[in-house]
C-alpha cells in the first residue's frame, strides 16, 4: 500500500501551507515524475494500491504516466464534503476538495486511457460496504474477502508522515462507520462551493457502480 505518494509534490508545485508540511516535502520526492516512476517499479509484490487525493493532481503533470494501472474514483456529495470542511478546516475553494479534479480525471481514465468509469460513492460504500467492495474488486480482476471490512485500531506503518495530522478518526476506528444521516450545515458564505461542485458531482454520479 502507497499512502498519497503524490502530496510532496503537491505541495511543492502549490506552496499550500500543510500542518507538517517540512516533514512531508523531505518524505517524498518532490518532482511528480520521479513520483510516478517510483510508483511504476516492480512492488515486490502481486498487488500494490496507492491512495491518492485527487486534489494533489495538477493540470499540467504527464497524464500518461496513470496508464498500466486500474483506477478508481470515491466520490461524496458535496453539500456535505463542503460542511465537513467547513467545521475542521474554514473556508475552502471549490480546488481544495477534489471534485473538480475528479472530473478531469474520468476524461483521462475514460477518454484518453480507455478504461472503465469506476466510481464508488462514499454514502454507498458505508450503508453495504460488502456489497460495494466487491463489486469494485470484481471489476479490477482482484478476489474480495470479508477481512476488508474490519482492521486494527492505530496508526501503521504505511501512513505517510503527516498520519499524526490527519488521521485521527481514521486511527480509532476498526471498521467502515455506518451512514451518515446528520443535517449537512452549509455556511452561507460557502454555498456558492456548493454550487460550483454540484454539476460534476452529478456527472460523477452519474456513471458510479
Amino acid at each position: 500500500m502507497v499512502d498519497e505518494p503524490l502530496y510532496a509534490a503537491f505541495l511543492a508545485a502549490t506552496g499550500v501551507d500543510h500542518p507538517g508540511r517540512d516533514e512531508v516535502l523531505a518524505s517524498q520526492p518532490t518532482d511528480p515524475e520521479a513520483a510516478l516512476t517510483a510508483l511504476a517499479a516492480d512492488p515486490g509484490t502481486p498487488l500494490q494500491f496507492e491512495k491518492h487525493m485527487a486534489h494533489h493532481w495538477q493540470k499540467d503533470w504527464p497524464t500518461a504516466a496513470l496508464g498500466g494501472v486500474q483506477h478508481a474514483l470515491l466520490i461524496r456529495d458535496p453539500t456535505k464534503v463542503v460542511a465537513s470542511y467547513a467545521r475542521v478546516r474554514g473556508t475552502p475553494s471549490a480546488a481544495d476538495l477534489g471534485l473538480l479534479q475528479q472530473e478531469a480525471l474520468l476524461d483521462v481514465f475514460t477518454q484518453q486511457l480507455e478504461q472503465p468509469a469506476r466510481i464508488i460513492d462514499s454514502d454507498h460504500l458505508r450503508a453495504d460496504p460488502a456489497g460495494v467492495l466487491a463489486a469494485l474488486c470484481d471489476s479490477l480482476g482482484i478476489p474480495y474477502t470479508p477481512r476488508m471490512l474490519t482492521w486494527p485500531a492505530g496508526l501503521r506503518p504505511t501512513d505517510g508522515v503527516w498520519a499524526q495530522h490527519w488521521y485521527g478518526n481514521v486511527a480509532a476506528s476498526t471498521g467502515f462507520a455506518g451512514p451518515d444521516d446528520r443535517p449537512a450545515v452549509v455556511p452561507a458564505g460557502l454555498q456558492r462551493v456548493v454550487d460550483t461542485l454540484q454539476p460534476a458531482y452529478d456527472r460523477l454520479s452519474a456513471r458510479r457502480r
